[in-house]
């Protein structure tokens, strides 16, 4: 299974037995959207809750805190997923949400995962059928896994980097956060950047129908940001939720060496010792 797969490949595998379908649709608080509730007023058929917003770790201050493969397997098997079943996922969000959990997913070593290209929008409007209610899953039982921590990096890590420079870093905000001319009301904290990240802007690898741009498109992209694909890249966005979006877009084009930073923003801004700049990346 690819890792990015049509509305036509999901509509034909649909009633496959090994095939489950998770909607990871998430919202920011200023949307004032339920994804619960959304997901109970119209999904596609045979799909489940995934509650992504629930998918952290709970020990953690931070909001987009990579949890720990115990959880991850539990949450899942919570949902009747088991260890050889093949998972899309999918959301409704302005977040593209489906990319994060994908990121959770192939961090913690899970295979034979794919996102749905265009999500439950171009489903929808391709007037295919819709289900109502929240159906409950026979739980599966699943070994735990092991994060690879090796494709993270923590505030200690991308300081190092700061001196190094040994890795470079794309930040997937939109302009105005990225440069400092507004303030991170997300966050409430106030704009600006790590020192010496790129900016490429998450919903510009996106077609206005909501899939992701073609191969070709999202390579030229990237080096217009002045990013080397083909050497390490490390993400970053205001709480790790777009900058999966980015991870994923690079996974896309086959970049062998790529990072999330989960703290992002929330951690680096809101940090008075950790270095910032302003303005148009250098």
């Amino acid at each position: 299974m690819d890792m990015l797969v049509s509305t036509d490949w999901l509509a034909a595998e649909l009633d496959a037995p090994d095939l489950a379908v998770l909607d990871a649709s998430l919202h920011l608080p200023a949307a004032q959207r339920d994804a619960r509730a959304e997901f109970e007023g119209g999904h596609i058929p045979g799909a489940h809750f995934m509650d992504l917003a629930g998918l952290h770790d709970p020990a953690s201050a931070m909001p987009g805190k990579v949890p720990d493969g115990a959880r991850i397997a539990r949450w899942l098997g919570e949902r009747g997923i088991g260890p050889q079943t093949r998972i899309v996922l999918y959301d409704d969000s302005m977040l593209r949400s489906a990319a994060r959990a994908w990121v959770l997913l192939d961090l913690a070593g899970i295979a034979n995962v794919a996102v749905l290209d265009g999500g439950l929008a171009k489903w929808k409007a391709q007037d295919r059928p819709l289900d109502s209610g929240m159906p409950s899953p026979s739980p599966a039982d699943r070994p735990p896994t092991a994060i690879r921590l090796t494709d993270i990096r923590d505030k200690a890590a991308m300081l190092a980097n700061v001196q190094s420079g040994a890795e470079q870093v794309v930040d997937a905000r939109d302009a105005a956060r990225f440069t400092g001319s507004e303030e991170d009301g997300v966050h409430d904290l106030p704009g600006g950047h790590i020192p010496a990240a790129r900016h490429l802007f998450f919903r510009d690898l996106l077609r206005e129908d909501g899939t992701f741009r073609d191969t070709d498109a999202l390579r030229a992209l990237f080096a217009q940001a002045r990013i080397d694909i083909e050497r390490p890249v490390v993400t970053t966005c205001g709480s790790g939720i777009t900058a999966s979006v980015l991870l994923f877009g690079l996974r896309l084009v086959g970049a062998p060496h790529t990072a999330l930073y989960d703290g992002s923003w929330s951690e680096w801004g809101a940090d008075p010792d950790t270095p910032k700049e302003t303005g148009d990346p250098r």
